[in-house]
């Protein structure tokens, strides 16, 4: 992998000859780039606190928005439903906007850029955690519920202490993956001014003029981290697996 990331440089340099690469704008070998440098990286924090709040508060957000899911009733049914539905339906960079924007004004409470952000990632990502936590509940055989039942549980405990561990399980390979969703999806939040990776990456192209090589490095930065969660990912899953 360290590998593939110093030759890339070199490899993205024979693809043009058109255009002069100037890398030194990034070098640690020299003082501008390793100011420039740790300008740009600054940003990763950011980005992985807003994410990682995000996703908690989205698959707490999706549970609940499930539960309606499992009753019998057409009314919460219908409610499930719509609620997926519309939040699906609206895209995440306008949900950004206008929790931003819109939000404040109807209910008179001023929201900083990172709490927005925030709002609007857990708001759109929670319908994508609904569908995963009513699948994988439904994914669960009906004689656990009934095994449940016959030792005196009530619906809830049934949920929390017999099914949720077994769904858990089955539900993990996706709630990664929307967890790396969520990482690449918050480069958005830049547009508020939250100085995250993508944030940092186009204030510091406004004074070098460099994009091409900005962006590059700001894509090298995303795979990084993303490769790295989605080992974690992995790994906790296999382990759940021999468990």
């Amino acid at each position: 992998m360290k590998k593939l990331i110093l030759l890339l440089p070199l490899f993205l340099t024979s693809c043009s000859s058109s255009h002069e690469w100037a890398w030194y704008i990034i070098s640690p070998n020299k003082i501008n780039g390793l100011t420039n440098l740790k300008f740009l990286l600054s940003g990763m924090g950011i980005t992985i606190y807003i994410s990682i709040i995000s996703i908690l508060i989205s698959m707490i957000l999706g549970f609940v928005v499930a539960i309606p899911s499992l009753a019998k009733n057409k009314l919460l049914t219908y409610i499930n439903i719509g609620y997926v539905e519309i939040v699906r339906a609206i895209p995440l960079l306008v949900l950004i906007l206008w929790v931003y924007y819109g939000l404040p004004i109807m209910t008179g409470l001023s929201f900083s850029p990172f709490v927005s952000g925030i709002i609007a990632l857990s708001i759109s990502e929670s319908a994508f955690q609904a569908e995963i936590f009513r699948a994988g509940i439904n994914s669960i055989k009906q004689a656990q519920w009934e095994a449940g039942s016959s030792l005196g549980l009530n619906f809830f405990k049934r949920l929390r202490l017999v099914i949720l561990p077994q769904a858990i399980k089955n539900i993990l390979p996706a709630l990664g993956n929307q967890f790396v969703y969520v990482l690449k999806m918050s480069s958005l939040v830049s547009i508020i001014g939250i100085a995250d990776l993508t944030r940092k990456a186009n204030e510091l192209v406004v004074t070098t003029y460099r994009p091409l090589e900005i962006y590059t490095f700001l894509i090298l930065e995303y795979l990084v981290l993303i490769l790295i969660v989605s080992y974690f990912v992995r790994r906790l899953e296999n382990k759940l697996k021999k468990d």
